[in-house]
């Protein structure tokens, strides 16, 4: 680990004043230390935005939910509103880590986690997003956890968040604050997939700050469930996870999200699939047309092409269960 500077502001204007070249914010740490420490990351100077007044979870005008983005993951997870208005947030939250990590993790800082991929963590591999134009090694080499969806030439990393999977399917947004003001992103628009620029993950420009995530109003809480296939119970990523919330007119679809993770550089999201669904009976065969759509193009490798059935089972699980009423 190098050597770097540290500030700690206690206003967001100061924060951003003082970001500049190979500088990081830094608030819980749970992934930007474990960077450092595989010297991954070198930064010159860290800014501890721990003293910002960004840690409140308050009702919208709109009648949604605003998370700051330095509430704690357990926070979130255990809030009573979240738990009543948005479960399917809750469970993906629980779904994720160690409890130990969730009470220090932020929900900004969990928006900008990097891949877990073997060859990014070691710097003694080849890797585009650390190191651009130097190839990916996980092309040729282990890639059991890599995506099958949206990837590129330069790389085939994924996402590690479970609750970025959630945030996908109920079209959360993003508020973030930098030198040229503030503005609001979309959350479908806020992670990218590698294409030629693998080393940038989100659509966050260096300067800027999250200063909340805002749900919207419908919560869609009645059908809703996430699933997550992982090799292990507790604390590991997903292989395969869906995030499904669903509004039914009887027995028919009124409005479908589904997201997945693990699969591609972003929570994966196709609106336009979801909407050749409304109006459709919730039965297991739309169930497997929607994961037909999800799934269409999906390309494994030599470790990881299972995945693609995987998905697809898990998918139409994932809606099963949220059609049922059950969060599972």
């Amino acid at each position: 680990m190098n050597r770097f500077g540290y500030a700690k502001p206690n206003a967001v204007p100061d924060a951003i004043r003082q970001h500049g070249p190979q500088t990081h914010f830094i608030a819980g740490g749970t992934n930007l230390l474990d960077l450092m420490k595989e010297n991954v990351e070198r930064p010159e100077q860290l800014i501890d935005v721990n003293g910002l007044p960004l840690r409140e979870i308050e009702t919208t005008p709109e009648g949604g939910l605003r998370i700051g983005a330095l509430v704690k993951n357990a926070e979130v997870a255990y809030h009573p509103e979240v738990q009543r208005r948005y479960p399917l947030l809750a469970k993906a939250i629980l779904a994720g880590a160690s409890p130990q990590l969730r009470n220090m993790a932020s929900t900004g800082g969990n928006l900008l986690q990097r891949t877990r991929c073997y060859y990014f963590y070691d710097v003694g591999t080849p890797c585009n997003k650390r190191e651009p134009g130097s190839g990916c090694g996980a092309r040729e080499g282990q890639n059991r956890i890599h995506a099958i969806l949206g990837h590129s030439e330069q790389c085939i990393a994924t996402h590690p968040s479970d609750m970025c999977v959630a945030l996908a399917a109920l079209q959360a947004k993003v508020e973030v604050s930098g030198p040229q003001g503030d503005r609001v992103i979309d959350f479908a628009d806020f992670h990218r997939l590698p294409g030629d620029t693998p080393e940038r993950d989100t659509n966050l420009e260096a300067d800027e700050l999250i200063t909340a995530v805002t749900l919207p109003a419908e919560s869609l809480a009645a059908h809703s469930a996430y699933l997550k296939i992982r090799d292990r119970a507790s604390y590991a990523f997903a292989l395969v996870s869906v995030a499904a919330a669903l509004e039914l007119d009887g027995e028919r679809f009124k409005q479908v999200r589904v997201a997945l993770g693990g699969v591609a550089h972003k929570p994966w999201r196709l609106p336009e699939a979801e909407q050749a669904l409304v109006g459709q009976v919730a039965d297991k065969a739309a169930f497997g047309q929607l994961a037909d759509r999800l799934l269409q193009g999906a390309q494994g490798f030599a470790h990881n092409s299972f995945k693609i059935e995987l998905a697809r089972r898990a998918i139409v699980r994932a809606l099963t269960e949220a059609a049922g009423g059950t969060l599972q």
